[in-house]
């Protein structure tokens, strides 16, 4: 039996051999990407106009081999084409693609000819960005106003309307009619067009763009064209403009050796790869989805590159990552190099700025590939079925009753939401009403805990002091804060953080007024009511916030959307309050004991049954909604419902109480890591897209597993060494947050533990009962000396305890509150000088 446990028992590093090797692996993955592709199409431009697949059935989300395409709207078109002209030239396919490209540029714009008896005629349209788009019908690219344009001239001397792009379509109609003179007439045309464009001393747009001759769909030809029309001849036709546009390099290939440069002129070959010959009822003309999608790749093309370099960075295709700024790569440089004084913090110090290092390498440059999500409800459920197995499947019991809302427990809780939110922002399933509702609920769930773990704390402690605040605050917000400066992100784009932490500051506010009084029931609902009734006036009044905001600009140079926080905050506007009057109701069912009462086994039941109703009801109704929209407006008014109604079922007896998920457990002790560390290293494009380990949209899966265990394995080790770095900041291991799962010391009442994951402060010890008694002294206490008995003695007095805030015991050595105004100093400086560059 012994030999048999051996031969299965597993290596307890294991999990450090698999995540090193993983991320061995990734970054050999990286290295071969560049020396084989990454070198030659730095910017994947080549990827955007030769390769790439749909990653729906739809033709809604064409994925480019290995970069973000962006989904362009009206108003993201302005940077690039305000005031400027975009000229289209060629058959019905080329005017099918200006009518769609033109309807994204503005809305307002027909989508197709606006008479059907004149198709074959130029167009001219003029945007609300007073953008000039000009259609000319020339399927034989041959007439002079073509020829003008393509040898750049332009209309009026000293009048500059060159075109920001220039799109030249051809070919089927070569085809078509014989007696035009077939392919050898359109060769020799596409030789003359394409030597112009290359001799001009000036190239007659910013963007040039020949199309490739459309792929045809033969079975659904009329009988006419397809007498004529063949697809071998289209083949052979766009062969001959991709080795006119990019002459094959003479010398045996290499890949080390560069290619002869090519025209500078785009083919954007892919148009062919996504046509669907279900998407065509007369072989030629395809979806407006499909042409669509090739009037936004178009965009990308040309626009990307002259888009604001600024978060969120979700185009990556034909789009370089901006060099960091000297302000930037000092704070990158000091954040992955610092070390602290002292030797037991230096390897999570070195922890943490390394993985600072690897986050800033996954996310802001382009060692590593992004693809766009796409949401899929078979992986979807097959990923939760999953986690839920693996959730199931590691399930511990413990000896006895743990207690109501045990730290086990909230971990554990917490775990399996943050799985849960993983998976609804990989696959992108914000879209999908039915399952943005609940995750909306989980999101709650976390606020829910902050009211109740600290209301908790506070009335049983009542420890107001200003190290437990210190302590809560950098836990919550050193890494976000690094990652501001280190990434250039808006603080409030990792909204769980501030949220948080501005939750944990009116608990604490509301709380500590009064706090001598906080026994006397009336006194303590009165003051939550209160709060509750200022806070919900002062996010109403919206002008109260702008005014916040805009002060917080114009001193610290603090550039905060007052409209995104609002939207936040009002979400779950007053789910907090309702954990602070939960965690008030079960100190006093335990103060009284309400549960030896000979009917609460009786008030359980019946509580069970009205939680099992409540949680039918709620998914009932929130998969009713017409929208997410719609449901939003009622989410702060129910969202307590099914939360209360869940801890009731999962605290309903003693054999639930005291089992937990070891799985979920250790996911929730890095859920705070796991939620922002996911915007760049799982993630990517600050959330909008997926991080690409190995190239090639086919391998997603084994992507997903590669980059899931490094992601779980940096943010576990990123949570360990943020609550030693914590430490550091604020005191020593006795007075700290325990956040490393290593060393947490658990005080469990013998009627339960609290959620609450703050001990104690040093002034104070925790008997096993659970109850706080004050230190004693080491020795009895005597008589204070006469101040002439100490002069004598050459002895000097004791510092005010005041200063030790300052500059601690030693004299040298700066307390929390010297840290933190240096800190405050140092982010208002970077924060001034960021403004300015």
């Amino acid at each position: 039996m012994s030999s048999s446990k051996r031969l299965f028992s597993l290596n307890p590093s294991f999990h450090h051999y698999l995540a090193l090797s993983t991320g061995v692996l990734a970054v050999l993955a990286g290295i071969l990407h560049y020396i084989i592709s990454g070198r030659a199409d730095p910017l994947h431009c080549n990827s955007l106009l030769t390769r790439g697949t749909w990653l729906d059935e739809n033709h809604r989300n064409w994925q480019p081999d290995g970069c973000m395409l962006h989904t362009y709207q009206s108003k993201d078109t302005t940077s690039c084409l305000a005031s400027r002209r975009v000229v289209f030239i060629g058959d019905s396919v080329t005017r099918s693609l200006y009518f769609h490209f033109m309807h994204i540029v503005d809305p307002k714009l027909p989508i197709t000819p606006p008479d059907d008896d004149h198709k074959h005629s130029n167009y001219s349209f003029t945007s609300d960005s007073v953008t000039r788009l000009d259609f000319f019908w020339d399927p034989y690219l041959n007439t002079s106003g073509t020829l003008s344009l393509v040898h750049g001239h332009l209309p009026s001397p000293g009048v500059d309307d060159r075109p920001a792009i220039l799109v030249l379509g051809s070919g089927l109609w070569y085809l078509r009619y014989a007696t035009t003179g077939g392919l050898p007439a359109w060769e020799a045309n596409m030789e003359s067009l394409l030597e112009s464009v290359s001799a001009a001393q000036r190239k007659p747009a910013d963007e040039v763009i020949i199309l490739p001759v459309e792929d045809i769909v033969s079975s659904k030809l009329s009988p006419e064209r397809a007498e004529t029309m063949h697809s071998s001849d289209v083949d052979a036709m766009n062969s001959d403009l991709h080795h006119r546009i990019n002459p094959p390099s003479p010398a045996i290939y290499s890949i080390f050796s560069s290619s002869p440069a090519a025209l500078p002129v785009s083919l954007p070959l892919v148009f062919n790869k996504m046509l669907d010959d279900a998407s065509t009822q007369d072989g030629l003309h395809f979806s407006d989805d499909i042409v669509k999608a090739h009037a936004n790749i178009l965009l990308n093309l040309r626009c990307n590159h002259v888009w604001p370099k600024m978060s969120p960075f979700d185009k990556t295709c034909c789009r370089d990552y901006p060099l960091p700024s000297f302000l930037q790569l000092a704070i990158i440089v000091a954040v992955v190099a610092v070390r602290t004084s002292h030797v037991v913090s230096c390897v999570p110090a070195v922890v943490f700025g390394l993985s600072i290092g690897l986050i800033f390498i996954a996310d802001r440059t382009g060692f590593w590939l992004k693809e766009q999500k796409q949401f899929n409800p078979w992986t979807f459920g097959f990923l939760m079925l999953c986690s839920l197995a693996a959730g199931l499947t590691t399930v511990k019991r413990a000896d006895k009753d743990m207690g109501f809302l045990n730290r086990d427990q909230t971990d554990e809780w917490k775990g399996w939401m943050q799985v849960a939110i993983l998976i609804y922002h990989y696959l992108g399933a914000s879209k999908i009403s039915g399952i943005y509702n609940p995750i909306r609920v989980l999101v709650a769930s976390y606020l829910f805990m902050t009211g109740y773990g600290h209301t908790t704390f506070y009335i049983k402690k009542a420890d107001f002091a200003f190290l437990r605040i210190a302590q809560v605050l950098v836990r919550l917000n050193l890494l976000t804060v690094v990652l501001v400066y280190t990434m250039d992100v808006n603080y409030l784009s990792y909204y769980f953080s501030p949220l948080v932490s501005m939750w944990f500051l009116i608990v604490y506010g509301t709380m500590a007024i009064g706090s001598q009084y906080n026994d006397r029931m009336p006194f303590l609902l009165s003051k939550i009511a209160i709060s509750m009734g200022m806070f919900t006036w002062f996010m109403t009044e919206t002008w109260m916030l702008d005014t916040v905001f805009a002060f917080l600009e114009q001193i610290f140079s603090i550039h905060w959307s007052a409209r995104e926080w609002n939207f936040r905050v009002i979400l779950d506007l007053w789910i907090v309050y309702f954990g602070m009057l939960l965690a008030i109701a079960v100190i006093k069912i335990q103060a009284y004991r309400l549960t030896d009462h000979h009917l609460w086994p009786m008030a359980v039941k019946a509580a069970v049954v009205i939680s099992i109703f409540i949680l039918l009801w709620f998914f009932a109704f929130e998969l009713m909604q017409e929208s997410k929209f719609t449901y939003n407006a009622w989410h702060r008014y129910i969202s307590f419902l099914p939360i209360v109604a869940f801890i009731t079922l999962r605290n309903a007896s003693s054999s639930l109480r005291s089992c937990s998920s070891r799985a979920f457990t250790f996911i929730g002790r890095c859920s705070l890591e796991t939620f922002i560390i996911q915007y760049h290293l799982w993630l990517a494009g600050d959330t909008k897209g997926v991080l690409v380990l190995l190239p090639g949209t086919r391998w997603r899966p084994i992507n997903f597993v590669i980059s899931t265990i490094i992601f779980i394995y940096i943010s576990n080790h990123v949570s360990h060494a943020t609550g030693e770095l914590t430490t550091w900041i604020c005191g020593n291991k006795e007075s700290s947050l325990p956040t490393s799962t290593r060393n947490v010391t658990r005080h469990t009442a013998s009627s339960g533990s609290s959620a609450e994951s703050v001990p104690l402060a040093t002034d104070v010890h925790t008997s096993k009962d659970g109850d706080s008694h004050p230190v004693k002294p080491d020795s009895p206490v005597r008589p204070t000396r006469r101040w002439v008995d100490r002069l004598a003695d050459g002895t000097l007095p004791q510092r005010e305890p005041g200063y030790k805030v300052w500059y601690k015991e030693s004299g040298w050595i700066p307390g929390v509150k010297a840290k933190l105004v240096v800190w405050t100093g140092v982010m208002w400086l970077a924060n001034s000088l960021w403004a300015s560059t």
